[in-house]
């Protein structure tokens, strides 16, 4: 867990065990007033519905770059989660839950999805595309010591963000980097508009240096 002013950031793995975990004993240990997670309304929405999205109307609402990203990021979640029986976002989920019995105030702190693969959209290069698959299905595999039922640790996400931002810069750019930015600020605006209130902070793990990182630079502006 990572604290700045009255924040308290839990960063968390989507498929984990133990960060359901991590959330849980969040509540116990910090008792926030305010709980801010990494969804938008769409995304808290769909993980209390088991209704799924028009594979067409996303189509033309995402363009083709982010609705293939959208696709391919779902089947490997779903994967990945089914391989250690946790529903991707259940660390979210757990969360909101939460929230509501100890009557916390919710705050979604992450940009609308739909801008976020429009952009990705927009900024996506082709050759990311194939090379991302071909790496998918046929690359080399790095040989990295790390557990789906756990978080990552440190050096496995500083590993891959460094990898990400070399062989895919607009995955980085869009999906780690403008994110950060986003949610710091949203982080920040919590910290002025409720000083003396408990926050707890759910977030990936991968976001959590990023968003430390932009809070101190708002600090200085």
């Amino acid at each position: 867990m990572h604290v700045y002013k009255n924040i308290s950031l839990i960063g968390s793995s989507h498929i984990s065990e133990e960060s359901i975990r991590q959330v849980k004993e969040g509540f116990s240990n910090i008792r926030p007033e305010i709980v801010a997670v990494e969804l938008d309304n769409g995304r808290a929405n769909g993980l209390f519905e088991k209704k799924k999205p028009n594979k067409l109307f996303l189509l033309k609402a995402l363009g083709l770059g982010g609705f293939l990203f959208y696709i391919i990021g779902e089947f490997i979640q779903k994967k990945l989660g089914k391989f250690v029986n946790i529903d991707p976002g259940s660390e979210m989920k757990t969360a909101l839950v939460l929230a509501k019995e100890n009557n916390a105030s919710v705050f979604l702190i992450d940009r609308e999805i739909q801008v976020t693969l429009r952009r990705f959209s927009k900024f996506f290069k082709k050759r990311e595309l194939i090379k991302m698959i071909l790496d998918l299905f046929f690359g080399k595999k790095e040989k990295i010591d790390f557990d789906l039922r756990k978080v990552p640790s440190e050096k496995v996400i500083d590993f891959a963000i460094s990898e990400i931002k070399k062989k895919y810069p607009s995955i980085y750019k869009v999906l780690i980097e403008e994110r950060d930015r986003y949610m710091s600020q949203r982080l920040y605006g919590l910290t002025i508009a409720f000083p003396d209130k408990k926050i707890m902070a759910v977030v990936g793990a991968g976001h959590i240096k990023g968003i430390l990182e932009n809070l101190k630079r708002l600090e200085t502006q």
